[in-house]
């Protein structure tokens, strides 16, 4: 009879990061062995799985499993006929040997079926092989489950007999059902039975006795004070961080939410408070560290502006939480001491007088040290600067000044304050407010979706740091491969492509990589990386703009001309899709595709300006074409220089019945030469008309 089957393993405090991972590594492991060994149904259709994890447990319930696999009909191959028969066709030694070795009394050739088996022919002997019982199947459907765990560190420990086993944590209880059945099983020295633990201090502190598999969350929440999904405890923090947030914003991070739910097996939420004079702290340090240190939801108002309330998630339900509150005010008061601390210290040293200092910490062995990587950031910030007519003093400073708070003791403390503090610092020394900016601008945008730069100083300053990083790295022969990309250099290449597009700067990647190259003059055994850099950050362009929702086709029509400037990729790739709508489009990409492929097996035939010869235009057909070119020849300019690509295009279009006309009448590769040459000069023409926007070459399926 299919019943729900229900496996818990009841053990010490599991390591919190790894919990949702190790309770679905859990689950999946057990359904998919069952499954294997046909205790569900194929595609586990009618079977719903759940994964239970909390901080001291990790469970599984999986409805409509089987307690007996179906029988089986199988066929077994037992010997080529060559080998089964001797010369005269009767039955061999070695045919009885294997009959005998099938466990089946009393078969005979007679009972078996001669088949073709490839190129010759055996013997099948089909039978019926009975199911297997559930217990027996999860007992190494689970020892192989848990063998393959996710297991972070494993810890070795002994049981009360004795025996030394490993697992993640201690166990202390195994539970296995099949309906209201316990299974015989074992693990770690464990025997399976139907009882449970409930919360350490909520619950009466006995064995909670679970009737069915299918009472299992009920039971353990009404009896234990335990919610055993991870996903209903994060939204009840959730839940109860909004309520008791009221009228202000609190901040909830899911990682944070992820780890609290992953602490707590009844979670409630208590509200707590710290001194007003903690506030004159810069409040990206007073979150983080109630966030890291404490796992803390700090409370904004309205503005933004850090309140010196904050809610805690405790483990424990209270008619009187004076204690809980009391206790976590008091362990939270000597951490933002130490903010308030580090904050006051560091602002005794201004961030130039830190500047040497950067001497004595390495980038890379062979690239030098951060005061070397900051000089060359500066030297290219101002070239960046100098090319967009932006302050050039200013992008010096702000590039300068930028790394300068990596030796400051806040983010010592804490690194992910990194360019933060170098914002509240920079304008703590009175500079301007662009290179304040810029000291946590320049590492912008840090990952995806994250804001650009909003000034100009910044802009140049993280252009350059993200340029000098891809080029340095690059040339050291440490660019990404695979998977592995330690230096983030696929990060900093997008970063500088989205700058570009987003920004619009009228920038050539060309341009670019050799003012970064230049800053590495007189680096020893330094190859000029530019090229593959240029093809690499092209790449993660293409990967953006399909992101965005350009299709393959169209990105590689406005990509494929390798192009040197981007900031109008964008507005080429609006008009592609709007000419790509249009009923010419398919044609005239088609012909434009032949007229690429002519012209590249005659790439030598070509006079040098490749001009059109009007008294060598014989056919009507190519006589209507350099006309057409020459009326349009104009209003195409225009919309180009005018940067209406896409007007650009659809005038375009207006040649479809000439250029079809054209292939239909003339022959290219004419028998006399000038005839050719004129003819292929035409195509060049028109080919140079046509792809100056986009290869439409790209759109012909």
């Amino acid at each position: 009879m299919n019943q729900t089957l229900l496996v818990e393993i009841q053990t010490e405090e599991l390591p919190p990061k790894a919990l949702v991972k190790l309770g679905t590594a859990f689950a999946n492991g057990i359904a998919n062995g069952l499954k294997a060994r046909d205790f569900l149904n194929a595609d586990n259709v009618d079977s719903v799985v759940t994964a239970h994890a909390t901080p001291r447990r990790l469970a599984v319930t999986i409805t409509n499993v089987r307690a007996t696999s179906p029988d089986k009909s199988i066929r077994e191959k037992v010997l080529p006929v060559s080998v089964a028969l001797d010369k005269d066709g009767n039955p061999s030694a070695p045919l009885a040997k294997k009959l005998a070795a099938l466990g089946f009394p009393g078969l005979e050739i007679g009972d078996l079926e001669r088949a073709q088996d490839g190129k010759a022919e055996s013997f099948f002997y089909t039978y019926t092989a009975a199911g297997s019982a559930l217990a027996g199947a999860l007992q190494d459907v689970l020892q192989d489950s848990i063998a393959k765990l996710p297991i972070p560190k494993v810890m070795s420990y002994q049981r009360p007999d004795g025996a030394t086993v490993q697992f993640v944590r201690p166990v202390h209880l195994l539970l296995a059902l099949h309906g209201e059945q316990v299974l015989p099983l074992s693990l770690l020295g464990l025997e399976a039975g139907r009882h449970t633990m409930g919360h350490r201090f909520l619950s009466h502190g006995q064995p909670i006795a679970i009737p069915h598999a299918d009472h299992y969350a009920a039971v353990l929440e009404s009896e234990g004070k335990v919610l055993s999904s991870a996903q209903a405890r994060k939204e009840s923090i959730r839940r109860q961080l909004l309520e008791k947030a009221g009228a202000d914003q609190v901040l909830m991070p899911e990682s944070l939410l992820d780890e609290v739910a992953a602490l707590v097996e009844w979670p409630v939420v208590y509200e707590c408070r710290f001194e007003e004079e903690f506030l004159a702290v810069p409040q990206e340090c007073l979150i983080l560290t109630m966030q890291t240190n404490q796992k803390y939801f700090a409370l904004t108002d309205a503005s933004g502006k850090l309140r010196s309330r904050f809610l805690i998630v405790s483990n424990l339900e209270t008619d009187d939480p004076s204690a809980i509150v009391g206790g976590n005010e008091r362990v939270v008061r000597p951490r933002l001491s130490d903010a308030k601390f580090f904050f006051e210290q560091d602002k005794k040293k201004t961030l130039e007088s830190r500047l040497p200092l950067l001497a004595n910490v390495v980038y890379h062995n062979k690239l030098g040290t951060q005061l070397d990587r900051s000089e060359r950031v500066t030297i290219l910030a101002s070239s960046i600067a100098k090319r967009l007519g932006f302050d050039v003093p200013l992008a010096e400073r702000g590039a300068r000044v930028a790394k300068a708070d990596l030796l400051t003791d806040m983010v010592g403390e804490f690194p992910e304050l990194q360019g933060i503090m170098g914002t509240y610092y920079a304008r703590h020394d009175g500079e301007h407010e662009e290179v304040a900016l810029a000291a946590s601008e320049h590492y912008q945008p840090r990952f995806a979706g994250d804001a650009l730069p909003s000034t100009n100083t910044g802009l140049v300053a993280a252009l350059a740091d993200k340029l000098e990083t891809l080029v340095g790295i690059w040339a050291i022969g440490l660019q990404p491969t695979g998977e592995k990309d330690p230096f983030a250099l696929r990060r900093h290449a997008l970063g500088v492509m989205r700058m570009l597009v987003e920004k619009r700067l009228p920038l050539s990647l060309s341009s670019l990589l050799g003012d970064a190259v230049a800053v590495f003059e007189g680096q020893a055994a330094f190859k000029d990386p530019s090229a593959e850099v240029k093809d690499f950050m092209l790449d993660r362009l293409r990967g953006m703009l399909r992101e965005r929702g350009f299709s393959p086709n169209e990105v590689e029509a406005v990509l494929a001309q390798n192009p040197d400037r981007v900031d109008d990729v964008v507005q080429r790739l609006e008009a592609v899709q709007a000419f790509a709508a249009l009923p010419e489009s398919s044609s005239l990409a088609a012909a434009n595709k032949r007229i690429t492929n002519i012209l590249k097996k005659n790439e030598n035939a070509l006079p040098q300006d490749a001009s059109v010869k009007q008294e060598l235009l014989v056919e009507p057909a190519e006589n209507a074409l350099a006309a057409k070119m020459t009326s349009l020849e104009g209003e195409v300019n225009g919309a180009f220089e005018r940067s209406d690509f896409t007007g650009a295009l659809k005038t375009l279009a207006l040649m479809k019945d000439e250029v079809d006309a054209f292939f239909t009448d003339v022959m290219v590769m004419a028998e006399d030469v000038a005839l050719r040459n004129n003819r292929l000069a035409l195509l060049s023409q028109l080919h140079g008309m046509m792809n100056r926007v986009a290869d439409i070459s790209k759109l012909a399926t």
